[in-house]
């Protein structure tokens, strides 16, 4: 797939309920379609209202959002949407839910993937008496049943096991590489992300911290272990110094003595850790995902 699956500008969103504060502010950034894109933060960074913009559940009262080139419900069709409490109609059984699913979506809707996701649970079982990875586990056949261009996630393997967590992350990876569907997923399980997803964006203070393709957001990072003295030109993102050797996170912005400096790559967790520690950090957004207006600008 080309083009654009998401992308945000000048978007802000307050708070409810928290003395009107903002949720994200100013936050602008472009995901390509096709994307399997970790979306990271800590908690408050404003994951959740983004994913929840994006589906068109909220309404931005600055900027914009708009999903597969369009404002969101107008693309609410092509799209998935699984929030963190995963609603689903506790009187339904199992098999009632998901013929629910293919009513609703006829045109596009495959029961083969929605019933091999949903295959280990009781057909006949009310939503009610589910466990939460349960739950978890018809929501995703129901939204994959839809066989959406664009499927938005939050937090969706936080309640399973380890097995179903891994049976399902492949299920996700296998859409993604046969029909070419965006995945956008936060997770704060830093490690499953690393080997799953090929884009990230960082959201920090209500904004875009880094955000990008993966291996280009590493390969513009060094960590660096030498002596205690200047590292210019590049830019600093964490230091640590112990005795008299400076161990650095930084933003290639030149060579690297290798007489002075001993240089490895660092891993995504210790990427994300790094900013995360350094709030003041610039961002850094590369080209693809960079917003259009950003660029005319």
């Amino acid at each position: 797939m080309t083009g654009t699956a998401l992308e945000a500008d000048g978007l802000g969103m307050r708070y409810r309920g928290r003395g009107g504060g903002w949720a994200l502010r100013n936050c602008g950034f472009r995901l390509p379609a096709g994307s399997v894109c970790a979306l990271v933060g800590p908690n408050g960074a404003g994951k959740s209202t983004l994913l929840a913009l994006a589906a068109g559940f909220l309404r931005p009262p600055e900027g914009t959002v708009r999903v597969l080139g369009s404002a969101p419900g107008e693309a609410r069709s092509r799209m998935g949407y699984v929030a963190q409490d995963k609603p689903l109609y506790p009187q339904l059984t199992v098999t009632e839910t998901l013929w629910a699913g293919a009513e609703l979506n006829p045109a596009t809707w495959d029961q083969d993937t929605a019933q091999r996701i949903a295959e280990p649970l009781p057909a006949d079982a009310k939503v009610r008496t589910l466990s939460g990875g349960q739950r978890t586990r018809l929501a995703l056949a129901l939204v994959l049943g839809k066989r959406p261009e664009i499927l938005l996630l939050d937090e969706p393997m936080a309640d399973l096991d380890p097995l179903a967590r891994h049976q399902l992350m492949g299920a996700l990876m296998a859409e993604a590489a046969e029909h070419g569907t965006t995945i956008v997923m936060s997770s704060h399980i830093l490690s499953e992300l690393e080997g799953a997803c090929d884009y990230l964006l960082l959201v920090d203070g209500g904004r875009i911290r880094l955000g990008g393709e993966t291996d280009d957001l590493i390969n513009a990072h060094a960590l660096l272990t030498g002596p205690v003295q200047d590292l210019a030109p590049h830019t600093v993102v964490e230091s640590r110094t112990t005795g008299r050797v400076r161990t650095a996170l930084v933003r290639r912005e030149g060579p690297v003595d290798p007489a002075v400096w001993q240089t490895a790559e660092p891993s995504l967790e210790e990427l994300l850790l790094a900013h995360l520690r350094s709030p003041e950090a610039p961002a850094l957004l590369t080209p693809s995902a960079t917003a259009r207006q950003a660029v005319a600008a």
